[in-house]
């Protein structure tokens, strides 16, 4: 086979995308290094970074991480030219964060190619044994060469993924407009995370929804609002009024000062409206898939709410559905690496509860499971009266639970502020402790992890 069969074809970005994955990917790397040659890659920096690699793993049996490859990387390549190592360090540090784009694409085309080369090697050495060799010995030349790179999806590998599992993951968390929040969930809503509002109807679960898209957009994301309640440009004009502060009944009078205000904004926002109950599941999977082809790539995803969302398939049960309906939107932000939102509706005990927990939720308890952050919002009649309110952290994988916080909430701006925990004895308090302390130990007897 001549040397000069290589990947300089598919061009530097591709050959650049393809090192990195075999780096963060253990089970591709060990499909795509049975067919890999070091003569395929085009450019030599790039060669030494793969076999520090395939060095590493040769020695110790697991596929190294990010930090085994950055001390390599630093004091190990002393045989290699100056002006390589300069540029095995710089591909390195410039590596993209997250996961490569069209990684499905660039793992096919390269097991392709290597996997043809290997098939070539093997059929020449056939050639070579047509003479003096039994067809066995041949048949299991070309069957070894085709065994080579095939599928072998066989999980997380306890030895060889150790290093792996000591590795920062980036949750690359965005803000919820709320400090206090975001300091008791890690900086914020993660990548491939689900968020649920739990509250009763009426209650500003909506208002709360847009609230957290406006501080997504704000931040220079990119997020889409299905709504399935409201018309599209009634939860236009809920945006124009969380981002300018300007008052729901003076945004028509007041339109150039909004516009002044959200034109400079980072964000793009796409706000997308279904009837109730005609989009399920696969219906936002296409409209995301949609819009990447048109070049808008979601960060975040907010549905106004799941419950009204349409289950792929029915059930004699509704809890059944709307469980799956939940598994779905998990799914969808694993598959996307989305930050998504919802919202639910608690049943009749949560109308006019001071402090609601998942006792409350309505139809299918089990919805919640796959959540990873959960906050009740609660606002008796007087609370309205006087814009004030609860949450009650109810589910936190990256921080504490079972905090209740007052909050401030003016509809007529969708200004909704959450305020530190106040003391009882300043007599300024929302809550008695033993308020508290009840709805925590309720919460405690059903809690999900």
């Amino acid at each position: 086979m001549s040397d000069n069969i290589n990947f300089g074809g598919f061009g530097k970005t591709f050959q650049q995308n393809l090192c990195q994955l075999i780096l963060e990917d253990r089970v591709f790397a060990d499909r795509f290094l049975e067919v890999f040659s070091e003569n395929f890659l085009e450019l030599k920096y790039l060669r030494v970074f793969v076999k520090s690699i395939i060095d590493y793993r040769n020695r110790y049996n697991i596929h190294p991480g990010l930090t085994a490859i950055r001390t390599i990387i630093n004091t190990g390549l002393e045989d290699q030219p100056l002006i390589i190592k300069e540029q095995v360090s710089d591909f390195f540090n410039n590596m993209k964060d997250g996961s490569v784009e069209d990684s499905d694409f660039i793992k096919e085309k390269a097991l392709d190619f290597c996997r043809k080369q290997k098939l070539k090697e093997a059929m020449m050495k056939s050639m070579a044994l047509l003479d003096n060799s039994s067809y066995d010995k041949i048949s299991k030349v070309i069957n070894n060469a085709l065994l080579l790179g095939a599928e072998n999806e066989d999980g997380h590998d306890f030895h060889m993924d150790f290093d792996l599992r000591y590795e920062d993951r980036p949750r690359n968390p965005v803000t919820t407009g709320w400090p206090i929040m975001d300091d008791i969930c890690g900086g914020g809503h993660g990548k491939k995370e689900l968020g649920v509002i739990i509250a009763p109807t009426g209650a500003g679960k909506s208002m709360a929804l847009v609230h957290l898209g406006a501080s997504a957009v704000k931040e220079g994301l990119n997020v889409v609002y299905v709504t399935l309640e409201l018309a599209a440009d009634v939860v236009g004009l809920r945006f124009d009024s969380c981002i300018s502060g300007i008052q729901l009944g003076a945004l028509k009078r007041r339109k150039k000062e909004v516009y002044k205000v959200i034109k400079d904004i980072p964000g793009q926002l796409k706000i997308k409206e279904y009837p109730t109950k005609s989009a399920t599941t696969n219906t936002l999977r296409n409209y995301i898939e949609k819009l990447i082809r048109h070049d808008f790539k979601p960060d975040v995803l907010i549905i106004d709410y799941a419950d009204l969302l349409k289950p792929i398939s029915s059930s004699s049960e509704k809890r059944h559905e709307l469980e799956s309906i939940y598994e779905d939107l998990r799914g969808i932000s694993q598959e996307y690496e989305l930050r998504v939102w919802t919202a639910s509706q608690t049943n009749r005990s949560g109308l006019n509860a001071e402090i609601i927990t998942m006792e409350a939720i309505s139809e299918a308890f089990n919805k919640c499971f796959v959540a990873d952050f959960i906050f009740t919002l609660s606002r008796t009649i007087e609370d309205r009266n006087t814009n004030q309110g609860r949450v009650f952290i109810a589910k936190n994988r990256n921080g504490p639970d079972g905090i209740v916080f007052p909050i401030f909430m003016d509809t007529s701006n969708v200004c909704i502020k959450v305020l530190p925990k106040q003391n009882e004895e300043s007599g300024t308090t929302m809550e008695s402790q033993s308020e508290k302390l009840g709805a925590y130990k309720m919460f405690q007897r059903r809690k999900i992890r």
